[in-house]
This record gives C-alpha cells, structure tokens and sequence, in this order.
C-alpha cells in the first residue's frame, strides 16, 4: 500500500522542486539512477517513448517518486515514534 501524501508534504516538495526545477530534475536523475536504477530507466523508457514533451514527462515521474519517498520517510518516524 502507498503511503498517504499529506498537503503538506507536497508544499515542502514543491517549494523545493519549483525553486529551480531543471537543477532539481538533474539531481533526482543521478539519485534515482543510483537509488534505483530500474526505475530510472523505466522512466527514461517512458519519457523517450512518448509524444508528450520528454523531460515533462520525467519531471511527473520524479516529482512522483519523491513524493512517495517522502511520504514513506514520515510515515516511517510515526511508526518508529519513541516517547
């Protein structure tokens, strides 16, 4: 089961997202491709294979991974909350 994204999980990833968004598309490429390299490709493959403009379509894609990787990262400190 995904994690649920919170409004404001999407808010901190946007503000950082839409900072500077080719910079941030350039790093989540070298991370996803040494974090997960399948999904980089499939990613890839996708942005490639489309009739769409391609780096929109990667920039959806990454923006979707980080927002689940966030989303999971928070619901990971509530399940390991310690008092």
């Amino acid at each position: 089961m995904l994690p649920i994204i919170t409004e404001e999980i999407s808010a901190a990833a946007f503000s950082e997202i839409f900072k500077d968004m080719p910079a941030w598309r350039k790093k989540m490429i070298h991370y996803i491709k040494d974090e997960n390299p399948e999904i980089n490709t499939a990613i890839i493959e996708a942005a490639n294979n489309t009739s769409l403009d391609p780096k929109a379509v990667a920039l959806g894609a990454y923006m979707t991974y980080n927002l689940i990787e966030l989303a999971m990262q928070e619901n990971d400190q509530i399940i390991n909350f310690k008092e």
